[in-house]
């Protein structure tokens, strides 16, 4: 495989620094841009992020001393320097979508981690076990923008990927209904313990707009490619309900489903733990050889123990039973930031590197 020069919009936020680590030594990926807020340019990433790092591995020395562009002001000179850019920036939904068009139009796709643009009908949202062939709406984008190679790529929110995969592993028994809650991490706020004390010992009801998210944004993924727009699929039926726990990385859900097709215990489990898609036939650099593991210990998945599984790529579940109103209920796990956000991400744009789009 070529390799790609590639920017980080938005370095400095949490997401922007999972980024950075990921792509240190990605056998395709080349970083030779960072952006972030006007405030910030001139300033050396080290400096932007002075007293501001916030995980756990140590910022790389290759991009300690890199001077940082703005991202806005600047997008002309980042869009002529790079192939793509990864883009995850903390503005207002409006200025972002404006943004990454605008990017685009620059003949600079963007492989986005934001929700601005989840929404628009020829924008993929990709993960790219379940829907790889949502790249096919990438040329009518094209046509509507005015671009030769510029488009905006998105991947899911978060919480979702907890539980769409396992229940994507399983479509065919036809899915009516799903009944979910979901625990989130404090990093899918962007926060540790030490920037949100408040959530120490405690559990938030509430993280605004992520029940909607949960509830609309399936129904992209298991949609289908039409003319000038992804179709949204119809059913299963989605309710969900979203708290925050003080849990600092790894989104858990809690999953009630009614099937058409009945199915034993031991055939969910099978197709589950045998379940892979495009990108483990790719075999893309940052796709886990196992997208989905079983655990058959009552007790398991659990935040601490298993969000790292397949370096934070793999979806963990457990405790599949029957349900006296439902017909199964489960839990599954994925790590927000790796799967969820910035390794989400990165996947998606090695599978668009791989189809050509980033040629």
């Amino acid at each position: 495989m070529k390799q790609y020069k590639v920017g980080i919009i938005g370095a400095t936020g949490m997401v922007g620094q999972r980024f950075s680590l990921l792509l240190e030594n990605h056998p395709w990926f080349n970083v030779v841009a960072l952006a972030a807020s006007g405030r910030n340019k001139g300033k050396t990433y080290a400096e932007a992020c002075d007293k501001r790092w916030k995980m756990k591995a140590d910022m790389p020395e290759k991009y300690r001393d890199m001077v940082l562009f703005d991202a806005t002001a600047d997008a002309e000179q980042i869009s002529s320097m790079v192939d793509f850019v990864f883009c995850a920036v903390d503005m207002k939904k409006d200025e972002i979508k404006a943004l990454e068009e605008r990017y685009a139009k620059l003949e600079c796709p963007v492989c986005s981690n934001n929700s601005a643009h989840r929404m628009t009908p020829d924008v993929p949202m990709i993960i790219p076990e379940i829907n790889a062939h949502h790249t096919d709406i990438i040329n009518a984008q094209k046509k509507r923008l005015g671009t030769k190679r510029g488009f905006v790529a998105v991947k899911s929110n978060c919480s979702i990927q907890s539980y769409v995969p396992a229940l994507s592993a399983i479509w065919d028994l036809g899915i009516e209904e799903v009944a979910v809650c979901t625990y989130q991490a404090i990093s899918g706020a962007g926060k540790t313990f030490e920037t949100m004390p408040e959530i120490i010992d405690n559990v938030i009801p509430y993280i605004g707009g992520e029940e909607e998210k949960s509830e609309k944004e399936p129904m992209k993924v298991w949609g289908y490619v039409a003319d000038d727009h992804i179709e949204h699929a119809t059913s299963p039926k989605i309710t969900a309900q979203c708290l925050r726990v003080p849990v600092s990385d790894g989104h858990m859900a809690a999953v009630f489903m009614k099937l058409k097709n009945k199915a034993n215990k031991e055939e969910i489990i099978s197709r589950w733990n045998n379940f892979s898609g495009t990108a483990q036939e790719m075999n893309l650099p940052s796709a886990p050889k196992q997208f989905l593991t079983y655990f058959e210990e009552e007790n398991r998945p659990q935040s601490r123990l298993d969000r790292d599984l397949e370096g934070g790529m793999g979806v963990s579940i457990g405790r599949l039973r029957e349900d006296s109103i439902y017909d199964y209920k489960f839990v599954s796990l994925s790590h927000n930031t790796l799967r969820g956000a910035a390794g989400g991400a990165v996947l998606m744009a090695e599978l668009l590197c791989a189809k050509g789009y980033m040629d």
